[in-house]
């Protein structure tokens, strides 16, 4: 078993900033990938951001320059700065993670959201 633990939505004004943070937990042997997607109301969950494991990073256009993902390997934590948020950021924002269990299996595993409103 996986557990994500997400925390840092609420409410910014529009050009103000949030972090977010999710931590994972549980029979972890190693972390895949670790990210963050978002669905805003009547659209599609949608990449925002994610790390991959040796560094790699990748995130949506819509996003570059202004929201930056990192990890703290110590705590299976990873973190998303958020700066110069728009109305077009509002969405329910999800953790992912995909690990290697200590059983020896590949799991996916999503958080349950964590809400980022933004007010113009």
């Amino acid at each position: 078993q996986v557990q994500l633990l997400e925390s840092g939505g609420g409410l910014v004004q529009a050009g103000g900033s949030l972090r977010l943070s999710c931590a994972a937990s549980g029979s972890i042997l190693r972390i895949n990938v670790m990210g963050w997607y978002r669905q805003a109301p009547g659209k599609q969950r949608e990449l925002v951001a994610r790390m991959i494991s040796g560094g790699y990073t990748d995130y949506a256009d819509s996003v570059k320059g202004r929201f930056t993902i990192s990890r703290d390997n110590d705590k299976n934590t990873v973190y998303l700065e958020m700066n110069s948020l728009k109305s077009e950021d509002a969405a329910v924002y999800y953790c992912n993670t995909v690990v290697l269990s200590r059983g020896g299996r590949y799991l996916e595993v999503w958080g349950q959201g964590t809400l980022v409103t933004v007010s113009s």
